[in-house]
């Protein structure tokens, strides 16, 4: 497609097509799309994206992100504080939270071990995790990362650590297909994979 004649639309498509998965043709129909409404309701959409980017912040425990310093799960008194949940992203959160099944806290890495991508432990929340099981010793510590040799090199990584702590460490079951990611399995499967977890060794 070539450049548009509207300085403006143009603009407008090239700051939509930077988004995941918008191809130039989709961010020109949203664009459009966007014209077509009353002033008031793009202004309202675009301080949304403002206030959200601004004001979001993450989690000084779990890493997740939150409107305030504390996330509500990690706030929450209902919730089993002698499990911990380690996952790579907080996508992984929402996508265990909506199977209804676990009701322990998280710690969201922000990534996996990738040598290959420049990404090493000290670039992670691993650190921060071993603090945590210093200072709370839970019972648990469950390591729900996506089977690629990513997720297996971090998880191997981080039991390695964990270790001399004398906390046990499961991992979530194989029910999950080798290279997908949690966000991507359906509720039932994920949800059968963290019951079902077993001890890692």
């Amino acid at each position: 497609m070539e450049s548009l004649p509207q300085k403006l639309l143009e603009n407008a498509v090239q700051e939509l097509n930077r988004l995941p998965g918008i191809g130039r043709k989709t961010a020109l129909r949203l664009a459009l799309f966007l014209l077509a409404q009353e002033e008031g309701m793009v202004e309202r959409f675009g301080n949304t994206l403002i206030d959200f980017r601004k004001n979001t912040r993450y989690c000084r425990l779990c890493h997740n992100i939150s409107d305030t310093e504390v996330c509500p799960v990690c706030a929450s008194p209902k919730r089993d504080r002698g499990t911990i949940c380690v996952v790579s992203d907080v996508r992984d959160v929402m996508a265990l939270e909506n199977t209804g099944i676990y009701n322990g806290l998280y710690h969201v890495l922000g990534g996996l071990i990738n040598p290959l991508s420049g990404i090493s432990p000290s670039q992670l929340h691993i650190e921060s995790l071993s603090e945590r099981i210093k200072e709370s010793a839970p019972e648990e510590i469950i390591l729900a990362l996506p089977a690629t040799p990513e997720g297996d090199t971090t998880a191997f990584y981080i039991s390695r650590k964990i270790k001399p702590f004398g906390v046990k460490i499961t991992a979530i079951s194989k029910g999950i297909a080798i290279g997908d990611d949690l966000e991507y399995t359906d509720e039932v499967t994920l949800g059968r994979s963290l019951a079902n977890r077993t001890e890692y060794h």
